[in-house]
């Protein structure tokens, strides 16, 4: 297509695949079936979504697996707004997406009477959850907001984008875009505050790092800057994996447990790399240190808590680490950190993780224990994954993904086929409660239409499990926490997949781990009453 005019919507699948993209997720439909006309003759393929906010997930999904931007096809009106909950959780989790959107003509405001698909303010209501929404009025215009779009991925914070394109616009005759520019890459630290906090870290006695999500794509240099200070280290939940669990000072995922703030008190120096510290990083106002903190992050926004003589460093995790790991001498004398210390601080977490769901950490661990070292785990908010979180250890990172940030429901099945299209020789583990799995079941009839196979654990705790413990807790009377579930077996068959009901724990393991090497997807029901037994 390379220099002929063509149709605006042929032209931008053209510029997506000469981007890089390989994938796009979406539903055709009368107002964006001119981008569809493009897919013939690119490098591009299409899956087929059951329902938008399905399309958003398996775009994230995939963006996530590869570590490379997710492409989603939507509609005007109801097809971006079914879209919005998966930008904004791609929004609050960091994850590179854009989402192509159709919009009516300016015009559309002067008309009587609502139009098909009409929204009455559509870049205003994507620009709510995205990074920025943007209308495209040309196919300049489209192209520039195309390429900003990849540049700001390759440079800033992974943020989700929409570009809207006004429906007759598609069909009009266009010229290709422009080649791909060569797009910048993150800035280097400054090499004064590199060196500033290795003289810090060579004069702790008993200093803490703390990795993100960040810091996923710098594990040996992460590693190798624990390990030569003798640094005790935390992960947060999107960093989980980043030091192998055999580092004896590593406190694992525990962060968000009350007593780490008690940890953290104990030091001398603390340094956050590629984690802004939200709420659902450590579910309290305060971290708990009392020391110098070192904050280093791509986002000046994440150093708006910090005090006047704790250190900014702003670049990505993977250049900084990078950076300071050659100043880093190893130390001569042990710290002042102990194993046995951060041993008994472990176990005190992990009877406070089972003290708050009973039974959970011991199911958590055998169901996850047998499953190949290179599974992709989709979770979704549900009991069994927020256990799994802190007690399960992870030898590589970026292998669990979850709806952190927004905690939107319905994400694990959606996000797992995102996965599952984005690496398909790696087996892919979804794990939902039976309500959130209500949320996006539809998806597998994506599924089928992929032929890709993915394992499927329900975790069927009765409805909102969780509400229903955090309305005890809190004096209230359990009220609409019950919810009926379908014949998972009977839904298995119509769609055509495997299906398995364990009925004990070891079973559940061997189903688990079966079912990942299977070359069918495989749909498990586990039912909490059964398997969850108070410790």
């Amino acid at each position: 297509m390379t220099g002929e005019i063509a149709p605006l919507g042929v032209q931008i699948c053209h510029a997506l695949a000469a981007r890089g993209v390989r994938t796009v997720f979406g539903i055709p439909g009368v107002h964006n079936q001119e981008l569809y006309r493009g897919f013939s003759g690119t490098s591009c393929s299409h899956v087929l979504a059951r329902h938008e906010q399905g399309a958003g997930f398996m775009a994230d999904g995939y963006a996530r697996a590869l570590r490379v931007p997710g492409v989603a096809f939507v509609i005007s009106g109801p097809g971006l707004t079914n879209a919005l909950t998966p930008v904004g959780q791609a929004f609050s989790d960091s994850v590179p997406m854009l989402v192509i959107a159709t919009c009516l003509e300016e015009e559309a405001a002067f008309s009587r009477g609502a139009r098909l698909h009409e929204l009455k303010d559509q870049m205003h209501a994507g620009d709510s959850v995205a990074d920025w929404s943007c209308l495209a009025t040309n196919a300049e215009a489209a192209y520039l907001l195309m390429d900003r779009a990849f540049s700001e991925f390759s440079s800033r914070r992974h943020r989700p984008k929409i570009i809207n394109i006004p429906i007759s616009l598609l069909s009009q005759p266009a010229p290709p875009a422009p080649r791909p520019p060569n797009y910048p890459g993150r800035p280097p630290p400054d090499q004064d505050l590199v060196s500033e906090v290795a003289d810090l870290v060579m004069g702790a006695d008993r200093p803490v790092i703390i990795l993100g999500g960040g810091a996923v794509e710098a594990v040996d240099a992460a590693r190798a800057v624990v390990e030569r200070s003798h640094a005790a280290c935390f992960m947060t939940y999107a960093g989980r994996g980043i030091i192998s669990p055999g580092y004896g000072l590593n406190f694992g995922s525990f962060l968000a447990r009350p007593e780490s703030a008690d940890v953290l008190a104990r030091a001398d120096l603390v340094i956050a790399v590629g984690t802004t510290l939200s709420e659902t990083d450590i579910w309290r106002d305060e971290l708990g240190h009392d020391c110098r903190m070192v904050r280093v992050d791509i986002d000046p926004a994440a150093f708006a808590d910090l005090g006047k003589d704790d250190i900014r460093v702003i670049g990505g995790a993977g250049e900084f680490l990078g950076a300071l790991r050659p100043q880093i001498r190893p130390f001569a004398r042990p710290g002042g950190w102990s194993e046995a210390e951060i041993e008994r601080s472990k176990a005190e977490m992990t009877r406070s993780c089972a003290i708050a769901r009973p039974g959970l950490a011991e199911i958590a661990r055998a169901t996850f224990s047998r499953i190949p070292s290179d599974t992709m785990v989709y979770s979704d908010m549900t009991q069994l994954a927020y256990v799994a979180k802190e007690v399960v250890d992870l030898e590589v990172p970026g292998r669990w993904h979850h709806p952190y940030g927004f905690g939107t429901l319905g994400y694990a099945l959606p996000a797992a086929i995102g996965g599952k299209v984005a690496l398909p020789g790696s087996p892919v583990l979804a794990v939902a409660g039976d309500y959130g799995f209500q949320y996006t079941m539809q998806e597998l009839g994506t599924l089928v239409d992929t032929k890709l196979p993915v394992a499927v654990l329900v975790w069927d705790n009765g409805g909102l499990g969780e509400i229903e413990l955090s309305m005890t807790q809190a004096g209230i009377e359990p009220t609409a926490t019950e919810a009926f579930l379908p014949d998972l077996e009977l839904l298995a068959r119509s769609y055509g997949v495997r299906f398995e009901r364990p009925g004990t724990l070891s079973d559940l393991a061997a189903v688990v781990e079966n079912s990942l090497n299977s070359r069918e997807t495989t749909l498990i029901h586990t039912e909490a009453r059964e398997l969850c037994q108070p410790a």
